[in-house]
């Protein structure tokens, strides 16, 4: 049966399914590589005619950025990445501080009268998958007046919730444009050299045999399955599973033996920067389940957890502890995510760790700067707060933070920070804490 039979008077143009927006809608978008390109153009194309409309979204790979559109659509979101930072400074972005996850509850700020995402094709019973892209989206769905889907045919199948009956669809469109990808992460050799390091010291020395694992989104902490081969009966429960997890799966590194909750599964909300061969492991794998977003980040569920590690990237660190993973000063540079949950979490999980995990230093502007510092910058956000920060690892060694004084923690600070920033660090560590 063509799975066109299914669709009965559902199946209809994008253009078509995108009138179904009215003025004053919050219209929500599925993330990142799962942005439903063909419905974005139509509905950009509704532009002379609309007023008023909220588009809301995290990194779409679509360019909101045109002549006219920020007459029609002001763009909303709480995290920020290449695509949307931009917009921040030509004041058409509404940015939404977000950390309050709780299942099926869309997050305070966070409003869906349509939602619009990429889905399979539906099965003989008529069930779309999202692919390796649920993240929020059923809870999106639920919550919207109208779900306008963008069927792509090569969408796998997991299990979990990572699904939704056509019943539950208002339209469905076929796509006329080819389905979004993310961008291969650019990174310089000081910057691979940093990260290998830094991955080699948090697979060999924090992380254990049966552990489950959190591993945060970003250029040092993703890369993090490519180091955990020599590890034995893993476990996972994140926001994303990124490069490498599946392998290990099939490896039979990952096997989520001693996991509390969702034993014997590797639990996430999508993957992101999978390889295509990694994509055919998880496919119809029963090992793999992915559910909503408001579920693998709900902290109600996650202490229940045990030997659980969380390993989330940050921006800055002061000699506190205190990890800024979001801001530059009082400016976004992309959001919370799950990380507060996620260290809270494994700071209270018995036993558990809470990883930071930083470059010593970065250029920015064609100049060095410490990411270790005295003190955060005025306005910065503190995403992970210091009593909740067991270890900070850069290139130089792992800081172990837990249940040390201020004291012994900018001590321990100091001497994973670049050395040419040192001295500098030494001088406010004594003028500050007196050590």
């Amino acid at each position: 049966m063509n799975w066109r039979d299914h669709c009965g008077d559902k199946l209809v143009s994008a253009q078509e399914a995108v009138r179904c927006v009215r003025n004053g809608d919050s219209v929500q978008f599925n993330w990142l590589h799962a942005t439903p390109l063909s419905l974005c153009e139509a509905l950009l194309g509704r532009k002379e005619e609309l007023r008023d409309v909220k588009i809301g979204t995290i990194g779409p790979l679509f360019d909101w950025d045109q002549p006219g559109a920020d007459q029609a659509f002001t763009i909303q979101t709480p995290y920020l990445g290449t695509t949307t930072r931009p917009l921040m400074g030509k004041k058409n972005m509404d940015f939404i501080p977000v950390m309050y996850y709780r299942r099926g509850e869309l997050p305070p700020g966070i409003v869906c009268d349509v939602y619009m995402t990429p889905v399979s094709a539906p099965d003989k019973h008529g069930y779309c998958s999202f692919g390796h892209s649920l993240f929020m989206s059923k809870t999106m769905a639920a919550a919207a007046r109208t779900v306008v889907a963008e069927v792509q045919e090569d969408f796998i199948r997991t299990g979990g919730e990572n699904y939704i009956h056509v019943s539950e669809i208002d339209y469905l469109v076929e796509p006329t444009r080819p389905a979004a990808e993310l961008p291969a992460t650019q990174r310089s050799e000081e910057e691979t050299a940093m990260t290998e390091v830094i991955c080699t010291l948090v697979a060999n020395e924090l992380i254990h045999d049966g552990d489950t694992i959190q591993i945060g989104l970003g250029s040092v902490s993703s890369p993090l399955g490519m180091y955990l081969g020599n590890k034995n009966d893993l476990g996972i429960h994140t926001e994303v599973i990124p490069a490498g997890i599946a392998r290990l799966v099939k490896e039979g590194v990952i096997t989520g033996k001693y996991k509390t909750v969702n034993p014997g599964k590797v639990v996430a909300s999508a993957g992101i920067g999978v390889f295509p061969d990694e994509l055919s492991i998880i496919d119809g794998n029963p090992k793999f389940e992915f559910y909503d977003f408001t579920y693998t980040d709900d902290l109600r569920l996650l202490v229940n957890q045990e030997h659980y590690v969380a390993v989330n990237n940050a921006l800055a660190v002061d000699l506190g502890g205190q990890a800024c993973s979001e801001s530059f000063g009082p400016f976004m540079y992309t959001g919370t995510g799950g990380q507060t949950i996620f260290t809270i979490t494994a700071a209270y999980c018995n036993p558990g760790r809470s990883v930071i995990v930083t470059p010593s230093s970065a250029v920015v502007g064609g100049r060095r700067v410490s990411r270790i510092v005295p003190m955060l910058e005025p306005g910065s956000v503190v995403t992970a707060q210091r009593t909740f920060v067991d270890s900070v690892v850069t290139e130089f060694g792992i800081a172990e933070l837990k249940g040390k004084s201020l004291k012994q923690r900018a001590a321990a600070l100091l001497e994973v920070a670049h050395p040419d920033f040192q001295p500098d660090l030494r001088r406010e560590a004594e003028r500050i804490y007196h050590i």
